[in-house]
């Protein structure tokens, strides 16, 4: 669902009606969905058009795993079950400028997950395209900063030496 001013609804809405494009400091989930195969499960985003992982804010009285779950459902329509922690990730490559001007750092929390249930299909609000991806795929992705901030951590992507 997405409110007026373009953002979706919700605690950070609510918030950026107060505090206007000012940096948040935003608790998330990164979900690292995997197919038997070993490939990762990436969406598109609609708001950067690029390419990254699953997930999103924790809304206030929500667990970061309870988060992981019901991203991993409104992005992709799937049902994951959590697998492990893999991170607790923050600092300079986990802030971003979005294409309307809010400004947001991030403390991921990064989970792995498995497909249990769910047809594979993004929302079309946030999501135009959810896609499984090599780890050959994955260094040569369009991924978001974040997004690349957190698979190099993981060290999912090799770091790059732009």
């Amino acid at each position: 669902m997405t409110s007026l001013s373009g953002r979706p609804e919700g605690y950070v809405s609510d918030v950026r009606a107060l505090v206007g494009h000012q940096l948040l400091l935003l608790p998330a989930v990164s979900v690292h969905i995997r197919d038997d195969a070993g490939r990762l499960l990436l969406v598109h985003q609609i708001d950067r058009q690029q390419w990254g992982t699953v997930g999103g804010a924790i809304e206030p009285g929500e667990s970061p795993s309870e988060a992981a779950v019901r991203e991993a459902r409104e992005e992709t329509g799937l049902e994951v079950e959590l697998t492990g922690l893999a991170a607790a990730l923050g600092g300079a490559g986990f802030q971003m400028t979005y294409p309307n001007g809010d400004e947001c750092a991030y403390i991921s929390i990064v989970y792995d997950a498995r497909v249990v249930g769910g047809e594979l299909a993004p929302d079309g609000v946030e999501v135009s395209q959810c896609r499984w991806f090599t780890p050959a795929e994955l260094a040569q992705a369009d991924l978001s900063t974040v997004s690349r901030s957190v698979l190099t951590a993981v060290e999912v992507v090799a770091t790059t030496t732009e």
